[in-house]
């Protein structure tokens, strides 16, 4: 379960920008940081504390793929969907995953120990196929390396 938001660090961080033009991508960074993701509450905590209107922040927030309104797992699994990855059975990578975690694309686990995602090209084509946990890349992979990837991590099969 995510843990409940520390606003006082939250002040903190609009106290240290406070003034400061073009302030609000470096606070969101900072809160989401401290927070996990961007909730409603904290949003509107933001708009409040660098006078900016709600609206112009979740504009900021939606447009920008680093930023979150829901909540993330601890670990983020992302797998490739470039051609060099799909070529070489990137398909059948991303269904392990999905199998393994219980889980589809863009979905979290229920103890938010991870949150899949898929991306366009992780840049080691080289290696296909290829997944990313958190910073971590792992290539040449089978379906059954990937439930070995998986478990370093704490993942049980069917988490969900």
């Amino acid at each position: 379960m995510p843990e409940l938001f520390d606003l006082d660090r939250v002040d903190q961080v609009l106290e240290k920008y406070r003034g400061e033009e073009g302030a609000l991508i470096p606070v969101l960074q900072e809160v989401q940081e401290i927070c996990g993701y961007l909730s409603e509450e904290v949003i509107q905590r933001i708009g409040k504390g660098l006078r900016i209107p709600t609206s112009r922040i979740y504009g900021v927030v939606t447009f920008y793929a680093q930023f979150y309104t829901t909540p993330r797992g601890r670990h983020t699994v992302r797998v490739c969907r470039g051609t060099a990855c799909h070529v070489r059975g990137g398909k059948h990578i991303l269904k392990a995953v999905e199998q393994y975690l219980g889980i589809g694309e863009n979905e979290t686990t229920p103890d938010f120990n991870f949150t899949f995602e898929t991306v366009a090209c992780l840049g080691a084509c080289a290696l296909s196929p290829v997944l990313l946990v958190d910073k971590n890349y792992y290539g040449k992979l089978t379906p059954m390396r990937v439930e070995q990837v998986l478990k370093q991590y704490g993942a049980k099969e069917g988490e969900r």
